[in-house]
C-alpha cells in the first residue's frame, strides 16, 4: 500500500478521497490555490502545497505544478477526483512518466472513451448496442441534412469531444439542421477546442441509466449495479438514485454484462461508469458514453452495496486485487442523492456567490453529507456551484424518499441561496414519487410555479411568526421603558421553530 498520495482536486471530492486514504492508513497531500487556503479539505489533509496561477481554475489544471508538488512531498500516487484533470489523458500519461501512480485508468482508455465518435466505433465493434447514428464527425451542413433524413427526426447533434450537454442540439425538422449544427459547433469549439459534431437518433422519453463498474490490474471486472440519473436540468444530473425501479433482475444482469464488455473493450482499469439511454417502450439499452473516473453520484452505489469505491480505487492503483467478486455483490435497500448547489431556484437557477454565514447539515440514521464547505466558507464565481451532496438510504424507495424530504427540510444554509427548495419540491412531486419520470421531467412535467408558491408560503410563515412574537412581547410587562421577557414563559415555549 502507498504511504502517501496527492489529491489533484478541491472541495468535497478532496475531502472524500482524503477520508478513504486515512481509512487505509495512507497519508494525503492537498493542493490549493490561494482562494482555497482556508477550505476544510486543506486543513483535513496531512500535508498541503500551494499552487500559483492567474486564476484559481488554472491552478488546478496546471499539470507541471501538480506533479512537482507530488514529488516535493514524496507522494507515490495521484488521485484526480472528478472534473479538472480527471479525464485528461495527457495528465494520466505525465503522472506515469514521472514515476508516480495515477489512481485511474490508462491514458488509452481515457482517450478512446473521451471522444464520442471513437467510443461509438469501439463499442459497436465490441457488440455493445449504440444509439442509431454516425460513428464519424459530420462534414458540413449538407452532410448533416442527408444523415438526419436517413436516421429520421427527431435527431440530436452532439459534440464528439463533449459532455454535460455542451454542444448538443435537438432538431425536429430539416430546415433547422444547419443553424443547429453551427450553434453546436460554436459551443463545442468554445468548451472543448474541437468543433466535431456527430448525429444520433433522439430517443423519446428515455431513462438515463448508468452502471458502475470497477476492474483491477489482474483482469477482474465487476459491476456494482445501476443508478437512475434521469432528473436532469440543462443536461446536468441533479438527483440520482439506486437501484432503478424500471430494471428487473434479468435486465440488470444483462445490462451489467454489457457494461463490463464495454470496459473490457478499452482495457479499462479502476472505477468507471458506463452510461446508457434506456428506451422504456422497447426496454432496450443503448450505450451513451463512458466516464473514465469516479462519478459525483458514486455514494448511492456505495450505500446499496456497502462498498467504498474510493478505497477500492486506491487499493487497485497499489496493485492489489479487488476485495470482492461479482458473486459477492448484494444490493440492499434504496439510496437517493441530491446535489446541493449555490443557485437561486427562484431566479432561473442563477449561481449565487457570497459567504456562508451559517451552515447546519442534516443528520440522523442513514443520512450522509459529502461536503466541502463550512460556516465562513466563500462561494466564488471561479468554481462549479456545487457545495455538497446529500445522500440517504432506506429499506425501500418510499422510506428513502421520506428520509430525503426530512433531511432537506433540516438542511440550513445562510448567506447564499441554494437548490434545496427545488429538490424538496421534486421529492414531493407525484410523478417522482411514482418513479414515472424520464430525462424530460423538468422540461415537460415539473411545474416551476410550485417554487413561487413555496416562496410565498415561506414569506407568509415568517410574517406570521413575526406578528405573533410581536404580540407576545407587547403583552409582557414593561420594565424601565423596554420589554422584559418572562423567563418562565419563554423557557416553556418553543418559539421560532417552524
Amino acid at each position: 500500500m502507498f504511504k502517501r498520495i496527492l489529491i489533484a482536486n478541491r472541495g468535497e471530492i478532496a475531502v472524500r478521497v482524503i477520508r478513504a486514504a486515512r481509512d487505509l492508513g495512507v497519508e494525503s497531500v492537498a493542493v490549493y490555490h490561494e482562494a482555497d487556503k482556508h477550505s476544510p479539505y486543506v486543513r483535513f489533509a496531512d500535508y498541503a502545497c500551494e499552487l500559483t496561477a492567474e486564476t484559481p481554475k488554472a491552478a488546478y489544471l496546471d499539470i507541471e505544478q501538480i506533479i512537482a508538488a507530488a514529488k516535493k512531498l514524496d507522494a507515490e500516487a495521484i488521485h484526480p477526483g472528478y472534473g479538472f484533470l480527471s479525464e485528461n489523458a495527457e495528465f494520466s500519461r505525465a503522472v506515469s512518466e514521472a514515476g508516480i501512480k495515477f489512481i485511474g485508468p490508462k491514458p488509452y482508455a481515457i482517450e478512446v472513451m473521451g471522444n464520442k465518435t471513437s467510443a461509438r466505433k469501439l463499442m459497436d465493434a465490441a457488440g455493445v448496442p449504440i444509439v442509431p447514428g454516425t460513428k464519424t464527425g459530420l462534414i458540413d451542413g449538407d452532410d448533416a441534412i442527408r444523415t438526419a433524413a436517413k436516421i429520421g427526426y427527431p435527431v440530436l447533434l452532439k459534440a464528439a469531444a463533449g459532455g454535460g450537454g455542451k454542444g448538443m442540439r435537438r432538431v425536429d425538422r430539416e430546415e433547422d439542421v444547419v443553424a443547429a449544427m453551427e450553434g453546436a459547433q460554436r459551443e463545442s469549439r468554445k468548451a472543448f477546442g474541437d468543433d466535431t459534431i456527430y448525429v444520433e437518433k433522439f430517443i423519446e422519453n428515455p431513462k438515463h441509466i448508468e452502471f458502475q463498474m470497477i476492474a483491477d490490474e489482474h483482469g477482474h471486472y465487476v459491476h456494482l449495479g445501476e443508478r437512475d440519473c434521469s432528473i436532469q436540468r440543462r443536461h446536468q444530473k441533479v438527483i440520482e438514485e439506486a437501484p432503478s425501479i424500471v430494471l428487473d433482475d434479468e435486465l440488470r444482469a444483462k445490462a451489467g454484462e454489457i457494461a463490463l464488455n464495454a470496459a473490457r473493450a478499452c482495457d479499462y482499469v479502476n472505477a468507471g461508469t458506463i452510461e446508457f439511454l434506456f428506451d422504456q417502450k422497447t426496454r432496450s439499452m443503448y450505450f451513451l458514453e463512458m466516464n473514465t473516473r469516479l462519478q459525483v453520484e458514486h455514494p448511492v452505489t456505495e450505500r446499496v452495496t456497502n462498498i467504498d469505491l474510493a478505497k477500492e480505487q486506491i487499493r487497485i492503483a497499489a496493485g492489489l486485487e479487488l476485495s470482492f467478486t461479482q458473486e459477492d455483490i448484494q444490493w440492499t435497500g434504496h439510496a437517493i442523492e441530491c446535489r446541493i448547489y449555490a443557485e437561486d431556484p427562484f431566479n432561473n437557477f442563477l449561481p449565487d456567490i457570497g459567504t456562508i454565514t451559517y451552515l447546519r447539515e442534516p443528520g440522523g440514521r442513514a443520512v450522509r453529507v459529502d461536503s466541502g464547505v463550512e460556516s465562513g466558507s466563500e462561494v466564488s464565481i471561479h468554481f462549479d456551484p456545487m457545495l455538497a451532496k446529500l445522500i440517504v438510504h432506506g429499506k425501500n424507495r418510499e422510506e428513502a424518499m421520506n428520509r430525503m424530504e426530512r433531511a432537506l427540510m433540516n438542511y440550513r444554509v445562510s448567506g447564499v441561496k441554494t437548490s434545496i427548495p427545488f429538490e424538496l419540491a421534486v421529492m414531493r412531486h407525484p410523478v417522482f414519487r411514482e418513479g414515472l419520470y424520464d430525462t424530460g421531467f423538468l422540461e415537460t412535467v415539473f411545474d416551476f410555479g410550485i417554487l413561487d408558491q413555496m416562496k410565498k408560503d415561506d414569506e407568509e410563515i415568517v410574517a406570521a411568526i413575526a406578528a405573533y412574537m410581536y404580540r407576545v412581547l407587547k403583552e409582557e410587562k414593561m420594565a424601565e421603558g423596554g420589554f422584559r421577557p418572562n423567563n418562565a414563559k419563554w423557557g416553556n415555549k418553543n418559539y421560532g421553530q417552524r
